[in-house]
């Protein structure tokens, strides 16, 4: 392992410290008392207080230094003055523990005493502080200058969700989005508990993946030998707690799709789903929009949200459309009563990419997604969905080829989906097998049968309705997060690419190239400034590397950066 300057330095730091005889990771319990913001809010002059957090900067000025210290609250403002922490001759632990062994980032515990400074900021003296933890690692300082400029900020992306802890310490705004999103999990809960509904666990590691058209992970129970799939929703497991006789339950669920990853999709997300026994989903419309209501004002303490451009109002009620006027009126399309290749050939018409594999369901799927979705930006219900694009649905009640579902619509996206539920096993059993036939066809998102759920069914469910919530894209629209990742205390990412290990003559000529992308080797020779010598051997290592690829196009020879 390769270490910076900086590391160095303060692992010789760390040697210094034991060799005093501190333990710089010291295992006893830090009696705390207080926090950043139980002292601003309940200030006295004078009060003893105990405190610990990171030492987040300091102003060093001889025998005196302010500094901030961060904890889970927030920052407060501490004063470290030698003669009050070294009372005798002995002055080791200021001048030397403090000024010199002590870096940004280290945990400290701090005893002293509250006072304010002349400008009035509530300030903590110390008269005594202890090492908790030494950091190893420097951590980025973000500053901001006189006209509000921010430099040096730790804001790459990919480098924030790696090292989400670090972001955590140096961005304060990253924490208050995951402290809103406990808010939104207990608000919710608190909703559905005051109503009598009942919290459960379900499977994760499940024989067949069901409850949802997408496709699994898959792996390997040893013991029993056979395949499990990683849960991909809990609908059906839940439905089985009806069957066996709760009147309404709900869950939580951490769920895996194995597709692709954007700005809206991670392959591991949260989505609550609720089901409640007696009811349709005319009732559970007015239930979501309520309940949408009640979460918003937790988190924010308003119903309106700010997302993009858009300024959103999830007051209730919520408009209603369905399916077939909306694609109607987006597209002057009527898909009542047409038949697949019908549809296949309007969604050709309007643009949109389709196959033979797509059934009547998936076409009108693809053609609302391209041409009505997007249109949608405040709170809208869309209702009523052809029978193939939902196969656990009850059908509807007054036209045999549509479904009593509805789909929550916000800036174009969908952040719940709801059901009256289908309970005719029959029924049930001839949808499972309709998707068995789009399987055979090549689509690999298709429901499996679950022939268990079809028992359950047989023994009898009552009239039910159920409601699936997103609840990373919930928190994405309730606090102006345009990216699933920025949510996601850990989102998914691709593999780290090991750090290069090259030398002098590789790191002159990589360092041209990988700015050029594509050089001739003449040019590429030249910018590098290296001897004969030291190109030959750089350009062979590069290769050898497999980071460059060195061809013949016509007359030159090119020196291309690898993918």
């Amino acid at each position: 392992m390769q270490l910076s300057e900086q590391e160095l330095v303060r692992r010789e730091k760390l040697k210094a410290l034991r060799g005093m005889g501190i333990d710089p990771y010291p295992a006893a319990l830090y009696p705390v008392d207080q926090t950043s913001t139980s002292i601003k809010k309940d200030f006295e002059e004078g009060k003893k207080v105990i405190i610990a957090g990171r030492l987040m900067s300091r102003r060093i000025q001889g025998k005196a230094s302010f500094a901030e210290l961060q904890d889970a609250d927030g920052r407060i403002q501490v004063y470290f003055n030698r003669d009050e922490i070294c009372t005798g001759e002995d002055k080791t632990k200021y001048n030397e523990i403090y000024k010199k062994l002590l870096d940004i980032g280290d945990f400290i515990g701090v005893e002293g005493e509250l006072f304010k400074t002349q400008v009035g900021e509530k300030t903590v003296l110390v008269k005594d502080f202890k090492i908790l933890s030494k950091t190893l690692k420097p951590l980025p300082q973000p500053r901001t200058d006189a006209d509000g400029k921010i430099h040096d900020a730790f804001s790459d992306p990919e480098l924030r969700y790696r090292q989400r802890y670090v972001d955590l310490i140096v961005n304060p705004s990253v924490k208050d989005v995951f402290v809103k999103r406990t808010k939104l999990f207990n608000a919710m809960r608190e909703f559905f508990n005051t109503k009598g509904y009942f919290e459960v666990e379900t499977p994760i590691l499940q024989p067949i993946p069901g409850g949802a058209s997408a496709r699994p992970f898959i792996t390997h129970h040893n013991a029993l030998d056979i395949p499990l799939y990683l849960r991909i929703a809990n609908e059906l497991y839940l439905k089985r707690l009806i069957v066996g006789g709760f009147d309404g339950v709900y869950e939580f669920s951490k769920n895996f799709r194995n597709e692709g990853m954007d700005r809206t999709h991670n392959p591991e997300f949260t989505a609550m789903e609720i089901y409640v026994a007696y009811k349709d989903y005319n009732w559970m419309m007015e239930f979501t929009e309520n309940l949408v209501e009640h979460c918003a004002i937790a988190v924010n303490g308003t119903t309106n949200a700010t997302f993009g451009k858009h300024e959103i109002d999830f007051k209730t009620p919520y408009a209603r459309v369905t399916m077939t006027d909306s694609i109607k009126h987006f597209t002057g399309f009527d898909i009542t009563n047409k038949t697949e290749d019908e549809i296949r050939e309007a969604a050709k018409g309007m643009g949109i990419a389709v196959d033979e594999t797509m059934g009547k369901g998936k076409l009108i799927d693809e053609i609302f997604g391209e041409k009505c979705e997007g249109n949608y930006i405040q709170p809208t219900f869309i209702t009523d969905y052809p029978k193939e694009m939902s196969p656990l649905c009850k059908e509807h009640r007054d036209n045999p080829e549509l479904t009593e579902r509805f789909e929550l619509m916000v800036c174009g996206k969908e952040i719940a989906n709801a059901y009256s539920e289908l309970n005719d096993p029959i029924d049930q059993r001839a949808r499972f097998e309709e998707q068995l036939q789009l399987s055979e066809k090549g689509d690999d998102e298709a429901m499996f049968i679950d022939q268990d759920f079809l028992r359950a069914l047989e023994y009898g469910m009552p009239p039910t309705s159920g409601m699936g919530i997103g609840m990373d894209r919930l928190i994405m629209y309730l606090t102006n997060n345009q990216s699933i990742q920025e949510v996601l205390f850990f989102p998914q990412m691709r593999p780290e690419k090991k750090p290069l290990d090259l030398n002098d003559n590789e790191k002159a000529i990589f360092d041209v190239i990988k700015l050029q992308k594509e050089m001739v080797i003449e040019d590429l020779k030249a910018a590098s400034q290296l001897s004969n010598k030291g190109w030959d051997k750089g350009i062979k290592g590069l290769s050898k590397l497999k980071l460059v690829k060195v061809t013949k196009m016509e007359e030159q020879v090119v020196v291309e950066l690898a993918e």
